[in-house]
């Protein structure tokens, strides 16, 4: 008995002892990451900024996400060399602006006729196999990963001077915009031109440039494009812009488990975020912006525009067999919306 009282009294003192001066844990230093997204910070304020803050505030101080907007660590087109070389440990963009060494980067940004409405792309990636196809793409590309492709704006053609009233207008018109559509509007005689994101105002402003084909109406108000422009043309080359979240491979690897998971649904929060941004606001800015007349091609002529794709289609497809399949799918899509008609089409 003296043996057990002598116990539970030391025993006592020592928890008191160490309830009184618990050991000290030396907390870990938080992990830092670089973020470049595609858009000047006017833009990025709605398409990225708002994700980032959250993320930086759920992470409770483990991990912080610096944001930087377009051109301020790398030029646009070598965003993706700065993520793979660990400049960037993630990147806001979409696969073909970057210029992704993948043979499906054309299909990122506007793939001419691709989609009708927005909701069209997150829809062919969750349930048509474009998520399975781009994951697959980029595990082949050393120290890059993909993590999710979201919807953005359509595709208008907005002007400084010269309105577009007919296919023949298009002719001679140097516009910024985004790779792969430009490319096919180049046939029409469209000069896509490049120059630092930053710069394409004072470019519209003393005439090196006579529009954009970069974005929708939404953009063009936000960023001040429509100060600029006297004309937009309501035919859209696309539905949406595809864009998507890269992270460098070995600093995804240092997150843990949990803050992956953070990251990837504050992703999806941005994504919803968009879908909702975009479509009212390209409805209300059409009748409510004041800013654009309005410009029609006829619907006959058109359609000859939207029949030309169909050989641009095709003209990709032929590149690489996984380049084949995103086409299947796109017809294979096209044609299910088609027969579905209202409100899907039609």
């Amino acid at each position: 008995m003296t043996t057990r009282r002598k116990f539970l009294t030391t025993a006592g003192v020592g928890a008191a002892a160490a309830l009184a001066a618990p050991s000290q844990i030396k907390a870990q230093a938080p992990i830092k990451w670089r973020l470049q997204t595609y858009s000047g910070a006017p833009l990025g304020a709605h398409v990225i900024k708002p994700q980032i803050e959250a993320f930086n505030a759920a992470a409770n101080g483990e991990m912080e996400i610096e944001l930087y907007y377009a051109d301020q660590l790398v030029p646009t087109d070598e965003l993706f060399r700065a993520m793979q070389n660990g400049t960037l440990d993630a990147v806001q963009s979409d696969d073909a602006t970057m210029a992704s060494p993948v043979d499906i980067s054309d299909f990122g940004g506007y793939f001419p006729f691709s989609t009708k409405f927005s909701l069209d792309l997150p829809v062919l990636f969750e349930r048509y196999g474009l998520n399975e196809i781009w994951a697959e793409a980029y595990g082949e590309v050393e120290n890059v990963t993909w993590l999710s492709a979201g919807a953005w704006d359509p595709l208008h053609i907005f002007t400084v001077n010269k309105p577009i009233r007919s296919i023949a207008d298009m002719a001679g018109l140097r516009v910024f915009g985004v790779p792969t559509a430009g490319r096919f509007l180049s046939r029409y005689g469209l000069i896509p031109v490049t120059v630092p994101w930053e710069d394409v105002e004072v470019a519209m402003q003393t005439g090196e440039l006579d529009g954009v084909a970069w974005c929708g109406f939404t953009e063009a108000y936000e960023v001040g494009w429509a100060d600029i422009c006297n004309y937009a043309l309501l035919n859209n080359v696309t539905g949406a812009w595809c864009g998507s979240y890269f992270v460098n491979s070995e600093s995804w690897a240092k997150v843990p488990p949990h803050l992956q998971q953070l990251y990837r649904s504050t992703i999806d929060q941005s994504h919803y975020y968009r879908q909702v941004w975009y479509w009212g606001g390209e409805a209300n800015l059409r009748v409510n912006g004041g800013k654009l007349e309005h410009t029609t091609i006829p619907k006959e002529e058109w359609d000859t525009v939207v029949k030309d794709a169909e050989g641009f289609w095709d003209e990709l497809a032929s590149r690489s067999p996984r380049a084949a399949k995103v086409i299947d799918i796109f017809k294979e899509y096209t044609e299910i919306m088609e027969k579905a008609g209202t409100p899907y089409r039609g």
